[in-house]
């Protein structure tokens, strides 16, 4: 959903990326910095230290959004970046994903299905490009809606650990992205499907 605000967040990053292009910053320095901040991330939810967390996804997220806009101002982009960033990506979801799942805060079935669901729908995402569809970005839920989505429900979860309707906040947040992960992999696997005719 937060995709097609794409193009804002490019202009709000900007005076960002031109501060690190002007300082020679290496976009692989940015994209290794973004996948130690979500071990770190899984490295507290399993401390029980939500709100360290929480900032450490966004540092996740900035340093993601960051390398791809750095690497284009430097002329650095291609397609090994690429393919670095989407690897680098995969393990940060991987990496995030189970450090909830392997904490207090939900339980690990719940946590598995919810891996499943955000996995696919990045292979999904990238395998169209492979078959020379496009790269799919469309769908209920993207990598930014997700992680959005664990800021402010680990904010909350920090503030008030209260249950509702059995379940604590973060456990709520697993299930929506649980369901709207896997009916984003239906989606795209339909509109993939529709191009191929």
């Amino acid at each position: 959903m937060l995709n097609q605000y794409r193009d804002i967040g490019k202009k709000v990053l900007n005076p960002i990326s031109d501060f690190l292009v002007k300082h020679k910053v290496q976009p692989n320095y940015l994209s290794v910095f973004s996948l130690i901040s979500a071990i770190l991330a899984a490295f507290f939810y399993i401390k029980l230290f939500v709100i360290y967390s929480a900032l450490l996804i966004f540092l996740n997220a900035l340093f993601d959004a960051l390398d791809g806009e750095v690497a284009r101002k430097q002329g650095l982009e291609d397609r090994k970046g690429d393919f670095v960033d989407h690897l680098i990506d995969r393990y940060s979801d991987v990496f995030i994903f189970s450090g909830i799942a392997f904490s207090l805060y939900v339980p690990i079935w719940l946590g598995l299905i919810a891996i499943i669901g955000v996995l696919l729908t990045s292979y999904l995402g990238t395998q169209a490009q492979a078959i020379d569809v496009g790269r799919v970005y469309s769908g209920f839920l993207g990598r930014a809606d997700r992680l959005v989505l664990l800021i402010i429900s680990s904010i909350f979860l920090a503030l008030t650990p209260t249950e509702y309707l059995g379940f604590n906040i973060m456990e709520w947040t697993f299930i929506i992205i649980a369901i709207l992960s896997n009916l984003t992999v239906l989606q795209r696997f339909l509109y993939v499907w529709k191009k191929l005719g």
